[in-house]
This record gives structure tokens, sequence and C-alpha cells, in this order.
């Protein structure tokens, strides 16, 4: 009676377990479309025809060793419904300074209209901003890092923006930072690199 008993136990055990493992796995994380949460600013697409995505800068674009330091012209596609205008910051990722977390601040611009699908080279559309980089002056300071054994990393950050901010042109990075926060509708991001003597 108790080998029944016990044989009859294992079988129900080995059912369950069978049972279990072909029984698919609850959905994690609302599943791979992110049901809802997770990430939901679509990414911008920036394109230029200064250098490709990646790249090295050209001289004609750089501020050390007598450098044209021309701004690079970029086309912004893909922006969302109820974008108003784009926001950029241009900065090197490869220092920290006075042995903090903040690197170089090479240029800042906001109010850049959505309808213009980015900028020329060389300006900016009308009713654009541009702030304070590390010299303190509102234009754009091309890359400079010193010669060395390996290129910093140039970033442009952009981002789409569902209303027009109210900054001063003396304003910070960190100021233009706090007044996007809200309004941002989506973002991209373009790197050079560059070294002296290259």
């Amino acid at each position: 009676m108790l080998n029944r008993t016990l044989t009859a136990l294992l079988v129900v055990t080995a059912a369950v377990s069978v049972s279990a493992q072909g029984a698919p796995a609850p959905a994690q994380g609302g599943g791979a479309r992110g049901g809802g949460r997770g990430f939901n600013l679509p990414p911008l697409l920036m394109e230029t025809d200064a250098f490709p995505d990646g790249g090295i800068v050209p001289q004609k674009y750089v501020f050390a060793n007598n450098g044209g330091n021309v701004q690079p012209g970029f086309k912004i596609s893909n922006a969302p419904a109820g974008t108003v205008a784009f926001a950029v910051i241009f900065h090197d990722l490869d220092v920290a300074l006075q042995a903090g977390t903040g690197d170089v601040l090479h240029w800042i611009a906001w109010n850049i209209p959505a309808s213009a699908n980015g900028w020329p080279e060389g300006s900016l559309p009308a009713g654009s901003v541009q702030g304070n980089n590390i010299r303190g002056q509102a234009n754009y300071m091309g890359p400079g890092a010193p010669a060395g054994p390996r290129y910093h990393h140039y970033v442009f950050e952009v981002w789409g923006l569902n209303a027009n901010l109210d900054l001063p042109p003396t304003a910070s990075r960190d100021d233009l930072l706090k007044a996007m926060a809200g309004k941002t509708t989506s973002k991209a991001a373009y790197v050079g690199r560059f070294r002296s003597g290259q």
C-alpha cells in the first residue's frame, strides 16, 4: 500500500513538473515593446557632410592649431509631432576639470526652430540663442585636444523640445539642462574624434 502511494505521488509530481516546464514564462517588464513602461524618448536622426559619426573631425572645424573653427552644419529629422525647437550641447567627454566631474563645454545653443530641420554650416537659424562656452564666449568653439596617444571624443547632443526656452545668452549648461526638464520630445548624439597633430 505504501509503495502504491509513493508511486502515485511520484507520478503526480512528475506531471506537475512537466506542466510547469511547458507553460510560458510570465512577462517581465511589459514585454519586448515596453508595455507602456521604459524608454519612450524617440531618437532624432542627425546627419552632416562635415565628417562621419565617430570619425575624425577635419581641421576646418577645429579650434586648435590654427584650425578654421567653423561650426559644422547638421540636418535633423525624425522629430515627433509637437517638437517646436532644438537645443544642442557640444562637449569633450575625455576631460575632467578641476578634479571634478565637469568636462570641457565647447558650445551650447537653444531655441533652434524645429521648422529649420537643423542648421547650416557656420550659422544658426533666426531665433536661435547661443550660451557661453568654457571660454565665456557665446559661440561655437571647435575641438582642441592636445597631442597624445589617443583621440578625444567630442559629442553633439541634440534634444527636441516642445517649447522655446526663456533663457538669456549668459545661461550656463546647468541652466539649460534645468530649463529643458519636462520639455524634451526626442534626443540624438553625434560623435567626432580629434587630437592635435593627427
